[in-house]
């Protein structure tokens, strides 16, 4: 990987690599902010395995970061522009880069300056081609950051939906294995070409999450023009595929939704030949509703941060054969990974039952023993693998187990909810009961709790029956498009307190 990025120091100036804002940015805008930004951190004796902090942002200057540090054995440690700044702000206290990369909006902020002063960081802004010193003042004692992490590629924090985000050190063997294991899966003896020829790849979705930085990864390792989306819109989206005709392009389930909502034209989207989902659970529903309307199959995939993206997933081949009989499956495995159930005790269980999923594959790290996830999940006689929620979601009521994900389909089933989420609150007789806030289908008014209640006894349990109902005009999501149970429980008790 690193080689082919290296290629890329010979592109000529001018040649088209990123289209942002409807304009394209040239190569070498890039590769000469690229060699500024490495002459400081030499500067700064910040060499091979030296840590940079980047605020990373959906802007060319990100992808100009990432190719620096992936090319020269130094480590990008991702920091999330997206969250609130005093969040923002703690989160460079606790990763404590030597070195801060951010464009100038957030070096305006004192909040932000200060966080980064006090963590140790030199600071440069990145605006364009330049990257420049940023204006510290100076503190009594700053914090002595760790500078570097050895044979670690990038620093990436987990979504963060179920409690506080986990930083997730990906090693430059991890992303090597991702690479060959979703090139293997969907590209196989892929030609050779001119740099930044052939089709384009969309990053639509934010670059702080793995699937967003997954498409830039891919892109440059595959010497590909990438459409970079400052965020996700229906109308941009829909603008960059009609005229850049990709034939695969990636959606997160909540943005497949709002394509379908926005009644998109068939004509616009007639280039693609599947779209992928990941990055949070895909309703069989929903695929087949895309499928309908446009003839496009839906390829749901699976994986993790920890996992450098996904591990498993739909084919075209696959889709094809076995979609009406194994549909609500999320695929196979990849290339050169290996998964199993296993019961309490650890231990694996027969083909079919529902237990904890593990996982084996380079992807993973460590010293390529079983990694256990906290998905509940099974694997079919036929290799396919299907989720059954999180082993850390389940609430448990009065002694009885309540998986949020058979709730969630359940309400779903209901024609005026076009998206619900399931948490378990606190009880004092029962432990926890399930609550639910969902989102409204266009053109339903909210049903009455009664209704809700009426309809969920006929599909489920009557301990899985939530004992309350919220309708919101969005569900919380964070920066992958998952629903926040953090959030969502925060929303809930902002609601008792009225």
């Amino acid at each position: 990987m690193a080689g082919r990025l290296r290629a890329l120091q010979d592109v000529g100036d001018d040649v088209p690599a990123v289209e942002f804002g409807g304009a394209w940015v040239a190569w070498g805008d890039l590769r000469r902010l690229a060699e500024r930004a490495s002459a400081e951190l030499d500067a700064l004796g910040l060499g091979e395995g030296a840590r940079v902090g980047v605020v990373l942002e959906n802007r060319p200057e990100s992808i100009a970061l990432v190719w620096l540090a992936l090319t020269t054995g130094r480590c990008l440690t991702v920091f999330n522009p997206l969250q609130p700044m005093e969040r923002l702000s703690a989160e460079i206290g606790r990763g404590a880069p030597p070195v801060l990369f951010a464009t100038s909006r957030f070096w305006e902020d004192q909040a932000f300056t200060f966080a980064a002063v006090k963590a140790g960081a030199a600071g440069f802004v990145m605006d364009g081609p330049e990257a420049r010193s940023a204006e510290l003042p100076s503190v009594l004692q700053p914090a002595t950051p760790a500078r570097t992490a050895p044979g670690i590629a990038v620093e990436l924090s987990t979504s963060g939906t179920t409690g506080p985000p986990k930083r997730i050190p990906l090693s430059y063997h991890q992303i090597e294995a991702a690479l060959g294991s979703v090139n293997g899966h969907m590209a196989p003896g892929q030609r050779r070409r001119a740099p930044f020829t052939g089709g384009v790849g969309l990053v639509t979705t934010p670059m702080v999450h793995i699937g967003g930085l997954w498409g830039v990864l891919q892109g440059l390792a595959e010497t590909r023009r990438l459409v970079l989306l400052e965020r996700f819109t229906v109308d941009a989206w829909r603008d960059a595929v009609r005229r850049h005709r990709p034939r695969i392009a990636g959606l997160p389930p909540a943005a497949i939704r709002s394509v379908l909502d926005a009644d998109v034209p068939a004509e616009d989207l007639e280039s693609l030949r599947a779209i992928t989902a990941g990055a949070a659970p895909t309703p069989p529903e929903l695929a087949d509703a895309f499928l309908d309307r446009y003839g496009i199959p839906v390829l749901v995939v699976y994986g993790a941060t920890e996992f450098s993206g996904a591990v498993a997933g739909w084919s075209l081949r696959d889709h094809g054969k076995w979609w009406v009989r194994k549909r609500g499956s999320v695929g196979r495995p990849f290339p050169g990974v290996e998964l199993r159930v296993t019961g309490e005790d650890g231990e694996p269980l027969a083909t079919g039952r529902v237990g904890v999923l593990e996982i084996r594959t380079p992807q993973a790290g460590g010293d390529g023993g079983w990694i256990r996830t906290s998905d509940l999940a099974r694997v079919d006689e036929d290799g396919f693998l299907w989720l059954r929620g999180r082993a850390d979601d389940v609430i448990i009521r009065g002694g009885f187990k309540v998986l949020p994900s058979t709730v969630v389909s359940a309400l779903e089933r209901h024609p005026a909810i076009a998206e619900a989420a399931v948490a378990g609150v606190p009880d004092r007789r029962l432990g926890h009961v399930p609550v639910a806030a969902f989102e409204l289908a266009p053109g339903h008014d909210a049903p009455a709790d009664d209704e809700l209640r009426t309809f969920c006894r006929k599909e489920l349990l009557p301990y899985e029956v939530p004992v309350r109902f919220l309708p919101v005009d969005a569900l919380p999501r964070g920066v992958s498009q998952k629903v926040s149970r953090t959030d969502l429980l925060a929303l809930f008790a902002e609601t008792e307190r009225k």
